[in-house]
């Protein structure tokens, strides 16, 4: 399993040293935005959809998803192609955190599946083996978490401050989502210390099934919470971002 998982970070890793500007794990998901061109002369209705949200993994969330502050629909708005990208930009961003985060999920499954089939093992090699996979997981999982960070720190200090100045009936929407990233950063630290936690052991026995067993829980609070804040953000800011661009 080992080598699977290192096979995994190694393609990862090639891909981005081939394509540094397509794939923003170093610097934050959406650091460089399209910025609004020269409006096309045909206009239609937003063809950018939100993507639904997904079941929930876990039995509890860390907020209410029913109180959540939600901004009028606009009614036979139409857009140009131009600006019909940039709400795009965001799904196809976002896209990209979600299609990371199921890959971090298999990568978490490899480390499992790994761990249950040589658990019984007692050799030096394997016990070194298990503690590589290990320290390779918490490597992939310590640059999704940056990538994720990044992404929302941008949001937060530029795309969030322009979509307020420029509409500020978005006020309650953009203080919801801007909440719900700090619970995210905690969901996150809850996630490194779950790694930290099975990087110390040797992955076998009692210590090593609860080690896996605590990243797995953290991961599942984690894709809960992140889903559902990607399909809300979505859902409620892609007209305002064809309306007014990224800033």
């Amino acid at each position: 399993v080992a080598p699977a998982v290192r096979e995994l970070v190694d393609a990862e890793r090639a891909r981005r040293a081939v394509e540094p500007e397509a794939t923003p794990a170093s610097t934050g998901a959406a650091t460089s935005v399209p910025s609004r061109v020269p409006a096309a002369t045909s206009r239609g209705p937003l063809t950018v959809r939100a993507t639904a949200d997904s079941p929930r993994l876990g039995a509890a969330m860390p907020w209410r998803e029913d109180d959540r502050p939600v901004a009028p629909r606009p009614t036979n708005a139409v857009y140009t192609p131009a600006e019909q990208a940039v709400p795009q930009h965001l799904v196809d961003v976002h896209d990209h955190l979600r299609g990371e985060l199921a890959q971090l999920r298999d990568i978490v499954g490899q480390v499992r599946r790994g761990a249950l089939s040589t658990g019984a093992a007692r050799s030096v090699i394997n016990t070194m083996a298990m503690r590589q996979n290990n320290w390779t997981l918490g490597a992939y999982c310590e640059t999704y978490c940056r990538l994720v960070t990044g992404h929302h720190t941008l949001e937060d200090r530029s795309i969030f401050v322009h979509l307020r100045r420029a509409e500020p009936d978005l006020g309650a929407v953009i203080d919801r989502l801007e909440q719900e990233h700090h619970v995210i950063a905690d969901v996150l630290e809850q996630f490194d210390e779950a790694l930290v936690g099975l990087v110390g052991t040797d992955g076998y026995g009692s210590a090593g099934e609860g080690a896996l067993d605590e990243v797995e829980r953290a991961l599942d609070l984690l894709t809960d919470t992140l889903l559902s804040h990607l399909a809300y953000e979505e859902r409620e800011l892609l007209h305002p971002l064809a309306r007014n661009g990224f800033g």
